[in-house]
C-alpha cells in the first residue's frame, strides 16, 4: 500500500515577483558597495 502525500502550495505571482525585484536591489546595493569601496576606499562615501 502507497501513500501519497500531495501537499500543493500555491504562491502568489506578486510575491514570487516581489521577491525578485527584492533580490535585485539587493545585488545591486552590493555591487554599488564593492565599486564605492575601490574607487574611494571607503564604505560609505563622504561619511566621516
Amino acid at each position: 500500500m502507497t501513500t501519497r502525500n500531495n501537499n500543493n502550495i500555491n504562491i502568489d505571482p506578486e510575491k514570487v515577483t516581489a521577491e525578485r525585484l527584492n533580490g535585485y536591489a539587493a545585488l545591486f546595493g552590493c555591487i554599488a558597495l564593492v565599486g564605492a569601496y575601490t574607487t574611494t576606499g571607503q564604505i560609505i562615501p563622504g561619511f566621516v
